[in-house]
């Protein structure tokens, strides 16, 4: 089963994702954590993609799709794959019909108000740690847990980068639910909920589908 989980940034499409890839043996492929682990480890990639995620742009779709074909090669595709954070661009997912099938799409719904109120709450530590005030905190204020690194903002979760990733998700990616929905592929999902109930809406959604 090929999956895609995509939605609005602070959906939780990637904690669903790496849920969902736990409790049913599916490998994920998170093109953020790709790029993210670039970064951190100071890559020509890298660099220049902390350039373009710093202002709230998307990473250009041809290294982005250069990006997934690489680590699909590297991946057992036996019990199919997660797909975390791509397409994002209509033209990626006409890319990516040449690539790969893909059998459903999550679209993990959340409203605007929502999205402000948890990536102001987002702490990230130099380690890769993340944390969220409410949901997720760390167990002693501001300290990650794993390192004991003071916790910082990312810059794509201050205000003003956010408000771009806002209109730049609305102008590109939401295209993407009208494409999937022709497709009759696509399956919405109340983000506004808890983790764990959100958790339960894809799971009892894919073991319904499994049963087909």
């Amino acid at each position: 089963m090929n999956l895609i989980f995509f939605g609005i940034i602070g959906s939780g499409k990637g904690t669903q994702a790496e849920l969902i890839s736990n409790k049913f043996h599916i490998p994920i492929i998170s093109t953020g954590n790709i790029f993210r682990r670039n970064i951190k480890n100071k890559t020509k990639l890298g660099i220049q993609i902390e350039h373009i995620l710093a202002k709230g742009h998307l990473v250009d779709d041809e290294i982005t799709v250069q990006v997934l074909k690489n680590e699909l090669k590297k991946t057992n595709l036996k019990k199919g794959i997660i797909l975390d954070g791509f397409p994002r661009t209509l033209h990626q997912a006409k890319m990516l019909e040449h690539i790969l099938s893909i059998d459903h799409v999550f679209n993990i719904s959340l409203s605007e108000h929502e999205v402000r109120t948890r990536i102001s709450n987002r702490r990230t530590c130099k380690c890769g740690a993340t944390y969220h005030i409410k949901h997720n905190p760390p167990k002693k204020e501001g300290i990650c847990d794993k390192c004991k690194r003071k916790l910082f903002v990312r810059d794509d979760s201050k205000p003003a980068v956010v408000k771009n990733r806002i209109r730049v998700y609305k102008n590109k990616t939401e295209k993407l639910i009208e494409f999937y929905k022709e497709k009759k592929i696509l399956i919405n999902i109340n983000g506004n909920l808890a983790i764990k109930e959100v958790f339960k809406q894809i799971s009892d959604k894919i073991i319904e589908l499994k049963k087909k």
